[in-house]
């Protein structure tokens, strides 16, 4: 579910950047939390191209399981 955190976090196990109290974040069933719908930036200079996605976004692209808890 999407929501935001009311609170600092610690530290996002796929951008590895701080999740800070007001980040729009996923909460997945397991309880773990992950930047939801932000904007970061990534490049692909080999194609020159740029996009603009949210840490668990991504990751849902590729995979079908928590980052932390690969096996729920």
């Amino acid at each position: 579910s999407e929501d935001v955190l009311s609170k600092d976090a610690g530290e996002c196990a796929i951008c590895l950047e701080e999740l800070q109290q007001g980040d729009t974040i996923a909460r997945l069933p397991c309880l773990c939390i992950y930047h939801k719908g932000q904007v970061f930036l990534r490049m692909d200079i080999k194609f020159q191209e740029v996009a603009f996605t949210g840490c668990i976004d991504e990751w849902f692209e590729v995979n079908r399981s928590c980052p932390e808890h690969p096996s729920d």
